[in-house]
């Protein structure tokens, strides 16, 4: 098909009127009316005048269509796109084409120049502007040929006059030859209803909701937004799409943001306890502990040499009278098995990942473990231990004490786990035993005191400010073994104060000659002591050895009521030894402290608790292959 813009440049004959069921549709709209060729268009400064034999022929369609608004009628649902040719390449590159007839128009011989409606439609701002929408005929149109003015509000120049001047000015922008002038008169669009437009022109800047990869992409930004916190957690602030330097504070976050003036007005007065943001501070105690108190569990077992474990620690460590698990774990074992790692191992694959091994040390058959919350161990100070041998003859260490201590923020602790001589009558032997654990106890090193003024060079217990002292202290029931089995037959809470007043600890302490400013929580358990191993019975051997409450937990506190007991009860399901394991629960007050102390700067035994893991993870396969074993070997029957 030849091009008009060659048969309009030699100006032979006038072209062929386009008929007049033509009709332009831009973005989804009809508009009646044609643009002529010859008159219809501006004359370019320079160019050759207009041929005057031209006719000149204004197109006279319905006048009802230029007031009369309607709707036209719905693009199809899936229009195929075609981009239309530009101008000029470097100026129209970047523009975004409207989806239209242009090709079926221009074959019908409709106008060559389309507008967009978009411009002049009243109604709320678009989030974007998009440029007009023009078909490929526009390079058709001679720059020879300049048109007169038109008729005021003829549909086919409203759309006419903006695109052409806004081409006129991209061309001349872009630093190309202008082919159409700007001088064509600009008419306001008439009144149309908010409905006029149709839904292509409602959402050419928008996403296709019925495209494939909409809803994946929805889906994803509303995935990641709440994935923060897993499922069925609110949103946090710091997944939402807007980010500014203001989304660093989170609401849902248990760790509060520090801010940057904070850390640029740092103190650097070592030991100071006004210091903004010191480790041990104020601060920061009460960030974890608002109340200031920790969750303490203490326990002492005397495992009788046993190399044999109980299959589950839960019963000791996770008591079911426990909602929650303790802060810190401190086990003390007499008499411990052979293999000391092992027993190191099983403490961590029972508290899980959520714990870490502080410390450990042992003394020949004396083992202490502390365990500790793993987000707690940087506010501990190097942990030092002690020991005292209360039996020199013996090769074999199994008497004696061991004493570890550390700070927690400012409170100090001092934990010792002691055997002292056995025997019925040997309450004497006993009484020298404490006397040289508390003297030859050299603790603290080099932690300072936190309160040296009120310490004592003779007793260890005077130099911290919580002691807990547990052990296998072997004081036993003066009464005989006949009297005691009566006292067990009747009932717990009338058994267990008439047992007490036979042992041989509590008289010793009312005395004064043993644990001196120490208490211990009340008592409402059956004796530990002694059992036959994996039975509920007492010793049924021929020597026939009196129950006894040889297993206990002391405590002291520098500062009054810093140390409330909350449960003291023995295990008795853990049947591998004579004795059963006694523990006691308490609630601990802590004090900020100075960061003048030796940090123990997160130290743990890592190796440890990579061995826990792993058995734990071990355990867990092993048991859902025995359940689906089981699964898959029952036979169901028919009857």
């Amino acid at each position: 098909m030849p091009s008009k813009a060659g048969c309009l440049g030699r100006s032979q004959a006038p072209p062929p009127q386009p008929p007049a069921h033509a009709r332009l549709r831009p973005a989804g709209r009809m508009l009646r009316g044609h643009l002529n060729t010859d008159k219809d268009l501006a004359l370019h400064p320079g160019s050759p005048p207009p041929d005057n034999k031209s006719p000149v022929k204004v197109s006279s369609e319905d006048p009802q269509a230029k007031a009369k608004p309607f709707t036209p009628k719905p693009p199809p649902p899936r229009p195929k796109l075609e981009r239309a040719l530009s101008l000029d390449e470097k100026g129209w590159r970047r523009r975004r084409f409207q989806t239209s007839q242009e090709d079926l128009a221009a074959q019908n011989g409709a106008s060559p120049s389309r507008g967009s409606l978009q411009e002049g439609v009243p109604g709320p701002p678009a989030h974007t502007c998009s440029p007009p929408r023009l078909s490929s005929s526009l390079q058709e149109i001679p720059t020879s040929r300049r048109a007169p003015g038109r008729a005021r509000g003829s549909p086919s120049s409203l759309g006419n006059s903006a695109s052409l001047d806004l081409l006129y000015r991209e061309g001349a922008s872009a630093g190309s030859t202008p082919r159409l002038a700007s001088g064509l008169p600009s008419c306001p669009l008439p009144a149309l209803d908010w409905n006029f437009a149709s839904n292509s022109l409602r959402t050419a800047n928008k996403v296709d909701a019925d495209h494939a990869d909409y809803k994946l992409h929805l889906q994803t930004r509303l995935f990641r937004a709440h994935s923060s916190l897993g499922p069925g957690q609110p949103p946090s602030p710091l997944a939402c799409d807007h980010c500014s330097l203001h989304s660093a504070k989170s609401s849902f976050s248990l760790l509060a943001p520090v801010r940057a003036k904070d850390v640029r007005s740092r103190s650097y007065l070592e030991g100071s306890l006004l210091a903004s943001g010191a480790l041990m501070g104020a601060e920061e105690l009460a960030r974890y502990f608002p109340d200031r108190s920790v969750g303490l569990f203490v326990a002492t077992w005397n495992m009788q040499g046993q190399k044999e474990l109980p299959p589950n620690l839960d019963e000791l460590l996770l008591p079911a009278e426990a909602d929650y698990a303790q802060d810190l774990y401190v086990v003390g074992v007499q008499e411990g098995c052979s293999d000391r790692r092992e027993w190191e191992t099983r403490l961590q694959e029972t508290l899980g990942p959520h714990y870490v091994m502080l410390h450990s040390a042992a003394h020949g058959a004396l083992y202490m473990s502390v365990l500790l919350r793993r987000d707690l161990i940087w506010f501990c100070s190097e942990v030092e231990s002690s020991t005292v041998t209360t039996r020199i003859v013996s090769q074999i260490k199994t008497k004696g004490a061991l004493g570890v201590g550390f700070t927690f923020f400012g409170t100090s602790f001092l934990f010792i786990t002691s055997h002292f001589t056995s025997g019925d009558g040997k309450v004497s032997e006993r009484l020298l035993d404490y006397s040289k654990t508390i003297q030859g106890l050299a603790l603290p090193k080099n932690v300072p005191d936190t309160c040296p003024y009120r310490s004592d060079s003779a007793d260890v217990t005077t130099r911290f400010d919580g002691v807990f002292w547990f052990g296998d202290f072997n004081f036993r029931l003066s009464g005989a073994r006949v009297a005691v089995e009566a006292i067990l037959k009747q009932d717990l809470g009338v058994s267990v104060p008439a047992l007490l007043q036979l042992d041989q600890l509590t008289r010793e302490m009312k005395k004064g000659s043993i644990f001196k400013g120490f208490q211990e929580p009340d008592i409402h358990f059956l004796p530990s002591y002694k059992f036959d191993i994996g039975k509920d019975s007492y010793d049924t051997t021929s020597k026939q050895r009196t129950p006894s409450y040889t297993d206990r937990v002391m405590y002291r506190s520098r500062h009054r009521d810093d140390i409330c007991p909350i449960k003291y009860s023995s295990c008795p399901g853990i049947k591998t030894s004579d004795h059963r394991p006694v523990y006691g629960l308490f609630r601990v007050k802590v004090r900020p402290g100075r960061d003048n102390i030796p940090l123990a700067a997160g130290k743990f035994d890592r190796e440890l608790y990579l061995i826990g893991i792993k058995r734990r993870i071990s355990k867990e396969i092993q048991r859902q292959r025995a359940l689906k074993t089981q699964h898959s070997s029952t036979v169901c029957t028919v009857s």
